[in-house]
């Protein structure tokens, strides 16, 4: 009779995940991930081709899980409304998902894959980047009718670099953001916005 695995996958990438959110990817080793599980090396090995591999899947969830609830709220309602959501989605990511906020938000993804990515993986990582790009762009549109660079960088600067900045703090110090976070970023984004018209260049003629 075959012998049910102890642990599945998404048990192991969870214990992985967690010791990378406690001291950071690169010192997560197979013997800590073992301990962590109690459960004998050669059973992640059998599961995982490597550490890299591993890892990699850690920060690959850790960016479908957020990107997707990113990109639902961006394309829900009227632009304006829809983009103060998704940004405020990182402070709400950050409080409910400590883990895949910290090994999102605090690490590049060269600290979780030093290696060369298996296809399988380079294929979903650009799909990620893809959509994102895309989805960033479509909203530029919508919002500013226009998606030139100078478009892209207002709207990426108040979707995605002024959250970061308002939630780094609080992730490096291991703790929730506090509810003025959110009121930072609501105000950054909504007068960026509404002095749009004077922050952008005019378009350049086709």
């Amino acid at each position: 009779m075959a012998r049910h695995a102890k642990f599945s996958n998404d048990e192991v990438i969870d214990a992985t995940a967690r010791l990378s959110a406690r001291a950071g990817p690169r010192q997560v080793t197979i013997g800590a991930i073992a301990s962590e599980l109690a459960a004998p090396t050669g059973s992640i090995y059998h599961r995982f081709s490597s550490r890299d591999v591993l890892l990699g899947e850690v920060w690959l969830r850790a960016v479908e899980g957020f990107q997707a609830a990113f990109a639902a709220r961006l394309s829900a309602g009227a632009p304006y409304e829809a983009g103060l959501s998704a940004a405020l989605y990182v402070p709400a990511f950050v409080r409910a998902d400590p883990i895949s906020s910290r090994n999102l938000l605090l690490h590049r993804r060269e600290d979780f894959f030093q290696g060369a990515w298996p296809e399988p993986m380079v294929q979903r990582a650009q799909t990620l980047k893809s959509e994102l790009d895309t989805g960033l762009r479509r909203y530029a549109r919508s919002l500013l009718d226009r998606a030139d660079a100078p478009a892209l960088r207002l709207v990426k600067f108040v979707l995605v670099d002024v959250p970061l900045a308002a939630v780094l703090p609080h992730l490096r110090n291991d703790e929730p953001p506090t509810g003025i976070v959110d009121r930072l970023i609501e105000t950054t984004y909504r007068a960026s916005l509404d002095a749009a018209k004077h922050l952008l260049p005019p378009r350049r003629p086709v």
